[in-house]
């Protein structure tokens, strides 16, 4: 099993930056897919950026640009860093671990991006 908490959600004005982070605790390997997905209300999950064990990247078209993930397998976090942020960019914000078949979540935060 894999423990995931999330902290850094909050409310931003459009164009501000949050960081997200995760803290993996519990049967962590560096071979997990680790990665941020969010959910907008009356919306399915997205995936938003996701990094493989080798450390390559992968992100929706919409934040590509804009938000930055990374990983650091010697303290077993992962990181969102969101910069221009946007109205669309509302939504609670998912920290997730693959491995195999097997996923994990986060509880999730909440991301809200409003004037």
């Amino acid at each position: 099993q894999v423990q995931l908490v999330e902290s850094g959600g909050g409310w931003v004005q459009p164009g501000g930056s949050l960081r997200l982070s995760c803290a993996r605790s519990g049967s962590v390997w560096a071979y997990d897919i680790v990665g941020w997905y969010r959910q907008a209300p009356g919306k399915q999950r997205e995936p938003v950026a996701t990094m493989s064990p080798g450390g390559v990247p992968v992100y929706a078209d919409s934040v590509k640009g804009r938000f930055t993930i990374s990983r650091d397998n010697a303290e077993n976090t992962v990181t969102l860093q969101m910069n221009s942020l946007k109205p669309e960019d509302t939504a609670v914000y998912y920290c997730h671990t693959q491995r195999f078949d097997a996923q994990f979540w986060g509880q999730g935060t909440q991301v809200t991006v409003s004037s």
